[in-house]
Parts: C-alpha cells; sequence; structure tokens
C-alpha cells in the first residue's frame, strides 16, 4: 500500500510570502510554474497553501541533485515567471536544501483495493 523513495536527491523549499489580497492570483499563475519542475528533471512537485492566513505557500521540488534544481529556478522560462508575478510576493526569496533521508505516502487505488 504505500509506494517507497529511495535515499537520495534534494529538496528544494520555497517559502512564499504573499502580500494580501494576492494570493488567489498567486495560486493560480504560480501553480503551473512550479509544476513545470517536471520538465527539467523533477521527480516531484508540490505547492502547499496555508489554510489560517492564506498568504503563506511552500513550494517543494525533489530533484536528483542541487544543480538540477539550478537549471530550473535559473532557466529563462522560471525568471520570466518570477518577474511576471514580482508584486505579489514578498522578497528576498530563500531556498532551502535537504537531504531526503525517506520519504512515503499511501496510494489511494492500493488502500481501496486491500478494503475489497
Amino acid at each position: 500500500m504505500s509506494a517507497g523513495y529511495r535515499k537520495e536527491g534534494v529538496l528544494c523549499v520555497v517559502p512564499w510570502a504573499i502580500n494580501p489580497f494576492r494570493g488567489d492570483k498567486f495560486e493560480e499563475l504560480w501553480t503551473p510554474v512550479a509544476e513545470a519542475a517536471l520538465d527539467f528533471g523533477a521527480t516531484g512537485w508540490a505547492l502547499f497553501r496555508s489554510q489560517e492566513g492564506q498568504l503563506d505557500f511552500i513550494q517543494h521540488a525533489y530533484f536528483p541533485t542541487k544543480a538540477d534544481w539550478d537549471r530550473y529556478w535559473y532557466s529563462d522560462e522560471l525568471s520570466e515567471a518570477r518577474v511576471s508575478v514580482q508584486n505579489h510576493y514578498q522578497v528576498p526569496l530563500l531556498p532551502t536544501f535537504h537531504t531526503v533521508a525517506g520519504m512515503g505516502f499511501l496510494d489511494p487505488a492500493a488502500v481501496a483495493a486491500a478494503a475489497q
């Protein structure tokens, strides 16, 4: 039921502090950009939004190496996307990098099949 993850690669985390009244528009504009990490070799991505204030977002991207992240983050496409939303977020953007020590998730289809 659990799909495992090999202990390799890097998790890149970008905390976004969004300006008031811009959260919905930022989510609309940035979700496809966050997903574009897959086009640059990411093995996974996520964009999380705080339920409380709705102005804090956390972007995750899983890459084989930090160099792969850099290729994504500093690409022309991402540079242009950051400029297009520059009035939506507060600076500085300070990505952090984490070694993946372990990770897993439940496969909903496998859980449903096991319950039958």
